[in-house]
């Protein structure tokens, strides 16, 4: 079973930039679903942004778009997040997910079908 790992969050100010990683266990041929989400306390967890790896089509929540871009690399089995301009409401857990298959934008919010989740990183964003 692919195993996920997350890397990469940290603190930092409103308007600074954190990069996210998520390196699979083992490496596939098959087309997956890569998603980041996030769940800050008291709310519900929800989709930051999704990659279809098989066609490389991303979908992003409203609030990120422009700000956050998420990106594959086959070679090191790896999914990204570049957070840019961050704002205090980004401040969150920043979970990795995948499915096997491909996806569109509805999957941002059908965060139950993803069956391979990381352990979390946590991402602070102070005023």
């Amino acid at each position: 079973q692919v195993r996920l790992t997350e890397s990469g969050g940290g603190s930092v100010q409103a308007g600074g930039s954190l990069k996210l990683s998520c390196v699979a266990s083992e490496a596939s041929n098959r087309p997956y679903c890569m998603g980041w989400f996030r769940q800050s306390p008291g709310k519900e967890r929800e989709g930051v942004a999704i990659i279809s790896t098989g066609t490389r089509s991303t979908y992003y929540m409203d609030s990120v778009k422009g700000r956050f871009t998420i990106s594959q690399d086959n070679a090191t089995r790896t999914i990204d997040l570049q957070m840019n301009a961050l704002k205090p409401e980004d401040t969150a857990i920043y979970y990795c997910a995948a499915l096997a298959g491909y996806c569109g934008s509805q999957y941002l919010h059908v965060i139950a079908v993803f069956n391979r989740w990381g352990q979390g990183t946590q991402v602070t964003v102070s005023e």
